[in-house]
């Protein structure tokens, strides 16, 4: 397989790493001309992960999309949701027939309030079936540290979906499958919600105590939207073993990394954005004054009005996530959005 990615950032650039370092040869968009001269210069992302040196014979380095896409097999999107449409908007409607597509977005689409895959069936008559998602727990400055993470990768074509996480398997970052494609996606988006949250917590000075039991019940808040929304087999505490194979398929086990342990890192690591971004609200930031002050989207904020939209469809109870919408649209206070949160604990 020959792989593209689109997008430049620190998960674009810690995926480069990972497939370089398993010897790929890849094919990279840049729309700078300028960063693309940089990396062929430093031998790494100036501006992203610029501890993660690369050999330079492996970069196929362009601003040309098109390019891009048309000389790979699979073409991974690390874009961040809210320029996705920009980016890809501007493609031929036929230009992924018989391509392979590998999200690595960790957001919602937020003008059309669309999962990455619903929008390319729309916009590109894609199918699903040559559809995968990549997904953490993995921040990307821990894979350019090489310390040891792990991926889930889901598709509804799990051969393929297999052949596709062989090529992400290095001795720092072990991979899992998964097919399902909706509810992992759906995990994704709310996790950074609720990591706004977390950082709101934090910025307020609420403690460890609190923290633990706001995640918990963030936790099962999710787990009821996913039920709700038609995620089916909620298996907690299977998984299935296979003998004689790389990587492990799971089932929909709201305890696995891919859910759960999203969850926990993105709520409790320094280096998620999330967290950083809410913990500026609860100090008394302004929304604006946050993203200012910041460097690299925080995907929860758009994610937090399209959750929200989303949810008068489907009708989850959902009393966390809409106390976070609140503070982050409709100008409620956080001190007094975290006093209505902290009545439905349990």
């Amino acid at each position: 397989m020959k792989f593209g990615i689109i997008g430049s950032g620190s998960w674009g650039t810690a995926i480069a790493k990972i497939l370089t370092d398993n010897g790929q040869t890849i094919y990279w968009w840049n729309r700078s001309e300028s960063s693309i001269e940089q990396i062929k210069t430093n031998f790494h992302n100036p501006q992203y992960l610029s501890s993660a040196q690369f050999n330079i014979n492996q970069l196929k380095l362009s601003s040309n999309l098109e390019e891009v896409i048309r000389q790979s097999d699979v073409i991974v999107i690390a874009v961040p949701s809210a320029y996705a449409v920009q980016v890809l908007s501007t493609l031929p409607s036929s230009i992924f027939k018989e391509k392979k597509i590998l999200s690595a977005i960790k957001g919602i689409l937020p003008e059309q309030n669309l999962l990455l895959n619903d929008y390319l069936i729309g916009a590109f008559d894609f199918q699903l079936e040559n559809y995968f998602a990549l997904l953490g727990p993995c921040h990307a400055e821990e894979v350019a540290a090489e310390k040891l993470s792990y991926l889930t990768f889901t598709g509804i074509d799990q051969k393929t979906t297999s052949a596709i996480a062989t090529y992400f398997t290095t001795p720092y970052l072990k991979t899992i499958l998964n097919k399902d494609i909706y509810g992992v996606q759906y995990a994704a988006v709310l996790k950074n919600i609720y990591a706004v949250g977390a950082g709101i917590a934090t910025g307020l000075n609420y403690g460890d105590n609190f923290l633990s039991v706001l995640i918990a019940n963030s936790a099962d808040e999710m787990a009821g939207f996913l039920r709700k929304a038609g995620i089916i087999n909620a298996e907690v505490g299977y998984i299935e073993h296979k003998k004689n194979a790389e990587s492990k398929q799971i089932h929909n086990n709201y305890a696995a990394s891919v859910y759960l342990g999203d969850l926990l890192v993105t709520c409790y690591s320094l280096y998620s954005r999330n967290r950083t971004f809410g913990n500026m609200i609860g100090k008394g930031h302004s929304v604006k004054e946050a993203q200012l002050e910041m460097s690299m989207v925080a995907e929860g904020y758009n994610a937090s009005k399209c959750m929200s939209h989303i949810n008068t469809t489907i009708g989850a109870d959902m009393p966390i996530a809409s106390a976070i919408y609140k503070v982050l649209w409709e100008n409620l206070s956080a001190k007094e959005g975290f006093k209505t949160i902290e009545e439905v604990l349990i």
